[in-house]
């Protein structure tokens, strides 16, 4: 009897080849031939399932973020039962930084979709995420139930302040990248924004995340 065929399961095999072969040479620079022979199978088993690049490049897009968020939920189960605000906003933070080999393919590769998106147009002509404030909307949520708590500064405006820690993480994350910072340094900033923002009722002992 034949082997039945897992075709989420093949589609997430041939997307993580797309992730490992663009983290080695860039997004710009791969072909639909570069990730069958990464992912072992033909080229032609590769058009089958995404029929152009641009739907390769969307739905590795898609599986890049699921796999972002698995980097979140991991850091917070770390944490504990009850992580509290501050280190599920710190969480969000850490997860997108590129401290290791996991998040440094994860921020190279997401940079290089948002700057194709503008670029490329088949790419543009689609939202480049389908919900692009959920960052956003997430933390500004935690910001404010710490605020309702009396873990966090009452007269911060919440919403600024998700939006100015997101940009911090993405544009630090970078210099990472670059070498201009080492990742202890900005997690050290990234806290330091936190505390100010943060009361010592909720200090990093209790439901504290890792780097």
């Amino acid at each position: 009897m034949p082997k039945r065929v897992d075709h989420e399961e093949r589609r997430a095999q041939i997307a993580e080849a797309l992730i490992q072969v663009a983290g080695r040479r860039g997004l710009h620079a791969v072909g639909m031939r570069d990730v069958a022979a990464e992912a072992g199978v033909s080229l032609r088993l590769v058009q089958y399932y995404f029929e152009t690049k641009e739907k390769l490049l969307f739905y590795g897009l898609q599986h890049l973020t699921d796999r972002f968020t698995a980097r979140v939920s991991a850091r917070l189960a770390g944490a504990g039962p009850d992580p509290g605000p501050r280190a599920t906003v710190e969480a969000l933070l850490l997860a997108s930084l590129p401290t290791d080999e996991e998040s440094r393919t994860f921020h190279l590769l997401y940079s290089s979709y948002a700057i194709l998106s503008v670029t490329d147009g088949a790419l543009a002509a689609q939202p480049f995420i389908d919900n692009p404030d959920a960052a956003e909307n997430a933390l500004t949520g935690l910001l404010e139930q710490a605020q309702q708590a009396g873990l966090a500064d009452p007269d911060a405006d919440a919403r600024t302040e998700a939006i100015s820690l997101l940009a911090m993480a993405a544009t630090m994350g970078t210099s990472i990248l670059v070498g201009q910072r080492s990742p202890e340094s900005t997690i050290a900033v990234l806290r330091h924004h936190l505390d100010r923002i943060f009361t010592p009722a909720e200090t990093p002992g209790r439901g504290a995340v890792s780097t």
